[in-house]
């Protein structure tokens, strides 16, 4: 992902390699996974709460009320009677528009051990979402007892106002001041100056008003009659949020609006419906996900990178979850490339590592970035946000044919363009290199940003500046994409000259990255212009983007699915064969879906659709063991056994946005689904079915202003395309 993690590998530990320091750490002192946390997110607001709807914030826990990377609240605790209520479930709606957790009293006992109230006779049910910085939660109280029962329920709560990255695991020397909170009879105000200068605060409102009320805790005392239902509303505020009195109606009235809102941008989306129950629910989280994580941005939605460490503006990850959707939702990377554009570098500034024509990395509204504490305000050290965001523009124009967001973010494209040669290419040795231009920036600066996962064969770190094989491959992707976009501008001679340019990187990615011996392409070259001679699956984004000649392919493809590579839920970041191998690292041997997705592109571009159908295959299975059918940032690398499910990452977000967009596109990757806006043609070329799937529906298959409706099924050895609805003049083509 985007900030460095450390792992320690007891295999380099041993073997004497040294270990890296962390830069920007997040411990793994409580595993997300073991809490299994449910999530929420409106805009620049996300919640992280237990499956009792509490937050109960602890070293490493991410529980509680974010917005703007600070958390607003960091303690929300029910009780009934004074005891914690028993969980009977906890869900979230399939759109993830709400969180609902249906409770129960436990069994309660006086002084002398005699029982006063049975367990499962009162009711509680939470439904709680996020809305326009605010969280809003209705709990309902039903009495199923014959008798009237008097009962006490009490919500605690604490805002400890702390930075993302403080809760992440940063120790700061000094912190800002609370002020008192102020008190009134139905609601609370808790605030915060930081170091900034700036007011932070949270406003929690009640409806009715409390029979007691502190700055920490409310009480109320119900009295229910046999089968009473009593319901209680709470407002949770960020900052400047409404401060409208709460009331039930506002209550209902906001939620309908949240729903809406969540319904009018998923519908852009096409639909997957498959002869497969399961996967359905794969896919149905995926587009919720997916759309839940997307914020709507003035140049149009964009989508945060993944909750609980990444809810903010990532360049990477932003772009390759638009790649990935481009078939599905081609809005997602108009609002990305726009974004993008309009917060491009035009100056040089080491501490931000900008450089003019430079794509964003990461942005942060938090006090210690407004402070300089983390770099990460505006921060553009990301070696491969500049060339993805020219290979978008030019498959956003292929898939859409809509020259008039090209021509808008021509100069943009124009200027990422110029900072490949005169920034990117350091040394001018025709390939792109990182290397960080103050101490406080990120040691490596690719996808796999870890501080060690760039080695060579003995597992001895390597020195930068560093040419990693993936970004010479989309830089290659980008001298493509900029032919394609000046050839639609109607100037063949700027065409050719990138394609020439093209051409030309790939003999010599060719030469000087493959490798006869390990038989795929080296990790990077070095500083020294050493080979890193290291197997990777970052030798399958040169299938990705085409940079690979057709006669690499087959070596390429072997090794990486090799069982020391591919193990059975999806092809590692670095094989077990190599010195740095960490099945439980990061970066050095886990799964990423994402990653995986990528490879399958990849393969299925050079014909390798049974291979991309297995990654497919192992990635779903594993997705059926997890919680909510959601795949996570990642995943450990252990070898896949029978009837075993997968080994969590224990920190992994979930959801995350490139996570979300893995089966979509393992989907189109499968079928060969591609689009020609200019003949209005949707096409399959040699479609193949994971073995998991008898039949494929894709409804709304946008082409300009015309759609399809497809059926893709298995018959017998063959797969057929049959066009089960059509508006427009758009043409379906299968190729066999």
């Amino acid at each position: 992902m985007s900030n460095l993690f450390a792992d320690s590998n007891p295999a380099t530990a041993s073997s004497g390699l040294a270990t890296p320091v962390a830069q920007f750490f997040i411990p793994a002192a409580a595993s997300l996974q073991e809490r299994r946390p449910r999530t929420l997110k409106h805009g620049d607001t996300f919640a992280v709460f237990d499956h009792n709807g509490d937050a109960l914030s602890g070293p490493g826990s991410p529980e509680g009320l974010f917005h703007q990377d600070t958390r607003h609240l960091s303690h929300l605790y029910l009780t009934i009677n004074e005891q914690r209520p028993m969980l009977l479930s906890s869900t979230l709606r399939d759109d993830n528009a709400t969180l609902t957790c249906d409770l129960t009293n436990p069994d309660q006992f006086d002084e002398k051990g005699r029982l006063l109230l049975g367990h499962d006779v009162i009711h509680l049910r939470r439904s709680r979402f996020l809305w326009n910085a605010c969280c809003y939660e209705r709990l309902a109280v039903r009495n199923y007892d014959e008798r009237r029962q008097h009962v006490r329920i009490q919500i605690s709560f604490g805002a400890d106002f702390a930075d993302l990255f403080e809760v992440r695991g940063t120790a700061r020397a000094k912190r800002g001041r609370h002020l008192p909170a102020v008190v009134e009879q139905d609601w609370i105000l808790l605030s915060y100056i930081g170091l900034d200068n700036r007011k932070r605060s949270t406003r929690l409102s009640f409806m009715p008003e409390p029979a007691e009320i502190r700055s920490d805790l409310v009480t109320y005392d119900l009295y229910l009659e046999p089968h009473e239902t009593k319901s209680l509303f709470m407002q949770i505020g960020c900052d400047h949020a409404s401060a409208d009195r709460l009331s039930r109606l506002s209550f209902f009235l906001t939620l309908r609006d949240a729903r809406r809102a969540l319904r009018a941008s998923s519908s852009r989306a096409a639909s997957v419906t498959t002869s497969n129950e399961i996967f359905n629910e794969v896919a149905r989280r995926s587009a919720s996900d997916l759309y839940m994580l997307i914020t709507d941005k003035p140049e149009g939605p964009y989508p945060y990178a993944g909750i609980p460490w990444f809810s903010t503006v990532f360049g990477r990850d932003a772009l390759i979850t638009a790649l990935q959707t481009l078939w599905l939702d081609p809005e997602i990377a108009r609002g990305v490339l726009g974004h993008l554009a309009a917060n491009q570098a035009t100056n040089v500034d080491p501490a931000s590592d900008a450089e003019p024509g430079k794509i964003l990395h990461e942005v942060r509204c938090g006090e210690m970035a407004e402070l300089g504490e983390v770099p990460f305000r505006r921060y553009y050290g990301s070696i491969d946000s500049t060339p993805l965001f020219v290979m978008l523009a030019g498959d956003y124009l292929k898939r859409t044919g809509d020259l008039a967001t090209i021509d808008r973010i021509l100069p943009h494209v124009e200027a990422a363009l110029t900072w490949i040669d005169e920034h990117g290419d350091r040394d001018g040795d025709g390939f792109v290199e990182y290397g960080r231009l103050t101490e406080e920036g990120l040691i490596n600066q690719a996808w796999k940003d870890s501080n060690d996962s760039v080695f060579h064969a003995d597992g001895t770190l390597a020195r930068g500046p560093i040419a990693i094989a993936e970004v010479q491959a989309y830089v290659y992707g980008a001298w493509q994409s900029a032919a394609e976009i000046f050839r639609w501008r109607g100037k063949p001679e700027r065409a050719a000259s990138f394609l020439a340019r093209a051409e030309g990187l790939r003999r010599a990615f060719d030469m000087s990255f493959f490798d006869e011996e390990l038989g795929t392409y080296v990790l990077a070259l070095d500083g020294d212009k050493r080979p890193c001679r290291v197997r990777s699956s970052n030798a399958g984004h040169a299938l990705f983007t085409g940079i690979a000649y057709p006669e690499r392919v087959a070596q390429v493809t072997r090794t990486l699915m090799n069982a020391s590579s591919f193990c059975g839920w999806g092809i590692r970041t670095i094989p077990s064969t190599e010195a740095r191998y960490n099945p439980m690292s990061y970066h050095n041997g886990s799964i990423w879906p994402h990653d995986n997705a990528m490879i399958a592109s990849g393969l299925a571009r050079y014909g390798y659709r049974a291979e991309a159908a297995r990654i497919f295959e192992g990635l779903f299975a594993a997705a059926t063991y997890i919680d909510l059918r959601r795949l996570p940032e990642l995943l450990c690398g252990l070898p896949r056994q029978r009837a075993r499910g997968p080994t969590s990452y224990p920190v992994a977000c979930s959801p995350q946005a490139w996570a979300a967009a893995a089966p979509l596109s393992l989907l189109q990757s499968c079928l060969g689904l591609d689009f020609d806006p200019n003949s209005l043609q949707i096409s399959f070329s040699v479609p193949r079915l994971p073995s998991f799937l008898d039949e494929v529906i894709l409804r709304r298959l946008l082409i300009g202003n015309c759609s399809a409706d497809v059926a893709i099924r298995r018959s017998r050895h063959q797969v057929v395309v049959d066009v089960i609805n059509r508006q427009g003049n758009v043409s379906v083509l299968t190729t066999a």
